[in-house]
């Protein structure tokens, strides 16, 4: 046997933990090494915690993945306990059984990862099969438990995880996806019914179903993975560790209160930002990035930030989740210092970066449907008496006056149009970002589509090439980019944008000489931030950026 446990628990060459797909959004497996980073990152803090204690060496903490899905944190875990517990408990199968039977726990999400994640930890399917490493089990489920749930219904939807019972609401023959965790309104009671009374866990750890497909696609499915950390912090670990998607750094989606949450909770002391998540899952398309948090029940303080991106330097600093006058996590620490200095010379105050309402850019934007009329609008192909021009998806059309109803001051002025999607900040997590599409003058007798958001009115065409020149400039979008965490490019998203004065035109040498940024600091910006050519087809690109969003 010992020979059996040292061989396999520590892993072959190449690891099939590395190989494995992921069956789909709901269930993405983390990556070997990622989950050994996160590990790092907990004995860190732990030792930092513990006067320098070694948390492998501790026999009697205990560990929770309360989604386990290939097993890989349970058994990086196992093979890390291994190895610290070496001089407490010199046998080795007296090692593994005290391990695996009293210190690593694991709540499977679905029947298919309850087996491997036994297979990944145990060796076999069956805690009591013949190839087991552990022989201080009597059933065969270990310490990984699964059984079949199902929703709780109450008109058509769930009432713990909110999807529909026209999508998931279908029989035995179908997995349920009602994930055991967070199917409870107790979930202490949910774990002393699962492992026994009393049961206290010091450590949660690991990666959550990210959304449920309710109908919707991309993001437009609805997130569930706050409901697993809500419910994690209800157990009151010492410690707690997951990775998921970064969109929660802005809200939106129902996501609005977990924001609040978090970003007021002086417990979340690291969050490691990815912002592609491809750098960490490969063969998932999410939009956004993704992170990774610590939250340490007995340690509140400011919280430390770091960003990672493929291969640049990484930006480590320590500072608070939430900025005063601000509702929303700010994401670069070199973006939050340019913000800082930008509403300091606008404000004359360094205590708030909120811009006085008068100030905002924002005021010039309107909300969707400037004119009332929706993206699937089709103007006329020929222009008749007192028809006025439309911007619309794939190119123009003209509709009569009269029929104009909704933002009748902008008709007869001078206007900036503004696709309401923008390349390049979805699904498309690459740098430089572009931002927003490319803006363009709207004429005298001109109005939009939903497709375009509207920004005026101007009193001459030498205003709005003023206000055209200053949304070319790199750090104009670099603040729209803070405030934006989606293609959606909403009114909201130029809040931190000041307004200037539009009888110049503007370019990126003369902002950060009058916002006196440093080298650095601009050099950050050039590499968040890409040129916007005005030449572009504008209608060709609204369309793929309109088909890139659906």
């Amino acid at each position: 046997m010992s020979t059996q446990a040292a061989f396999t628990l520590h892993g072959r060459n190449p690891d099939v933990l590395t190989c494995i797909a992921n069956l789909s959004n709901d269930e993405v497996f983390t990556p070997p090494e990622f989950a050994n980073r996160m590990l790092d990152t907990l004995a860190d803090a732990w030792a930092a915690d513990h006067a320098g204690a070694n948390l492998w060496a501790d026999k009697t903490v205990r560990f929770l993945d309360p989604f386990t899905k290939s097993g890989v944190f349970l058994r990086e875990i196992t093979k890390r306990l291994i190895d610290g517990l070496k001089g407490e408990i010199p046998d080795l199968q007296a090692r593994v059984d005290h391990i695996l039977t009293r210190q690593v726990f694991g709540i499977a999400i679905t029947h298919l990862t309850s087996l491997l994640a036994r297979r990944s930890l145990y060796c076999s399917k069956f805690a009591t099969g013949e190839h087991s490493v552990t022989k201080g089990f009597s059933n065969d489920v270990g310490n990984i438990w699964f059984e079949r749930m199902e929703h709780t219904w109450k008109d058509g939807r769930c009432v713990f995880c909110g999807t529909s019972q026209k999508t998931l609401g279908r029989g035995e023959g179908f997995e349920t996806h009602a994930y055991a965790f967070i199917h409870t309104d107790n979930i202490k009671a949910r774990m002393a019914e699962l492992f026994g009374g009393g049961m206290q866990f010091d450590v949660i750890i690991g990666n959550p179903p990210y959304q449920l497909n309710d109908g919707g696609f991309g993001t437009s499915a609805a997130p569930i993975y706050h409901k697993f950390v809500e419910q994690a912090k209800a157990l009151e670990p010492r410690y707690l560790s997951m990775i998921i998607p970064a969109r929660w750094f802005a809200g939106g989606k129902g996501l609005d209160e977990f924001r609040e949450a978090m970003l007021t909770d002086n417990r979340l002391r690291e969050i490691n930002d990815y912002l592609a998540a491809s750098d960490v899952f490969p063969s998932v398309g999410l939009k956004g990035g993704v992170c990774y948090f610590l939250w340490e029940r007995g340690n509140p303080g400011l919280c430390r930030v770091t960003t990672n991106f493929k291969d640049w330097p990484t930006s480590t600093a320590t500072r608070p989740l939430l900025e005063s006058g601000v509702d929303i996590f700010i994401r670069f620490n070199e973006g939050l210092s340019i913000l800082k200095k930008v509403i300091a010379l606008e404000t004359g105050q360094t205590q708030s970066l909120a811009l006085p309402v008068d100030q905002r850019f924002e005021q010039l934007v309107s909300s969707r449907k400037p004119f009332g009329l929706e993206t699937k609008f089709k103007g006329k192909a020929t222009k008749r008496a007192d028809d006025v021009l439309v911007y619309q998806n794939g190119g123009i059309g003209y509709t009569p006056r009269q029929s104009i109803t909704t933002g009748v001051e902008f008709i007869d002025s001078w206007k900036i149009y503004v696709g309401r999607a923008a390349p390049g900040t979805g699904n498309r997590d690459t740098y430089p970002h572009r931002v927003i599409s490319t803006p363009f003058i709207g004429e005298p007798g001109s109005i939009s589509s939903e497709t375009y958001l509207c920004i005026g009115p101007f009193h001459s065409k030498n205003e709005a090439e003023s206000v055209l020149s200053y949304l070319t400039c790199r750090l104009t979008r670099l603040l729209i980019l803070l405030r934006k965490p989606s293609q959606d490019t909403t009114r909201k998203v130029y809040t931190f944008v000041p307004k200037q004065d539009w009888t110049k035109k503007w370019t990126d040498a003369e902002l950060y000489a009058k916002y006196g940024l440093t080298e650095e600091e601009i050099l950050f910006i050039e590499k968040i931030v890409r040129p916007i050519d005005l030449t572009t087809n504008l209608f060709d690109e609204v369309i793929a950026e309109e088909d890139d969003d659906d």
